[in-house]
């Protein structure tokens, strides 16, 4: 497990750089899809267009981790960095490009066997006009 994790962290980092900074990174592992994980993702840049988002994710998870990537995903979700349960895990735990490990959680009203969060910290403010 340990060696797909990182591969998302990488795959985080690679695509921080390329799109812009999240807010939330991570996989979630529920209850009730026990050996699947849902990847989180919280960006403005990914908010402005969920689907475009989601696709972009797709072909970058293909590239990247290869043909373990896809299978291993339940779903993948983009959120509202304004999200009350983004905002409260930004203030709750603060890592960039890490691995922080959660265990038997409730996060977006759902039970949460494991999780692993890759990036959780609040975006930069707009910049005033």
């Amino acid at each position: 497990m340990s060696d797909l994790t990182e591969k998302f962290g990488e795959l985080e980092s690679l695509i921080a750089e390329k799109k812009g900074e999240f807010a939330l990174f991570a996989l979630f592992m529920r209850e009730d899809a026990p050996d699947r994980w849902d990847l989180i993702v919280s960006a403005p840049w990914a908010l402005a267009d969920k689907q475009s988002a989601i696709d972009y994710l797709i072909d970058q998870i293909k590239l990247s981790l290869g043909d373990e990537g896809l299978p291993s995903l339940a779903r993948i979700l983009v959120v509202d960095p304004e999200d009350p349960t983004v905002q409260a895990l930004n203030r709750a735990i603060s890592i960039e490009h890490g691995r922080f490990e959660v265990t038997d959680s409730n996060f977006f009203g759902l039970p949460v066997k494991h999780a692993y969060i890759i990036t959780s910290k609040r975006p930069p403010a707009p910049a005033a006009a």
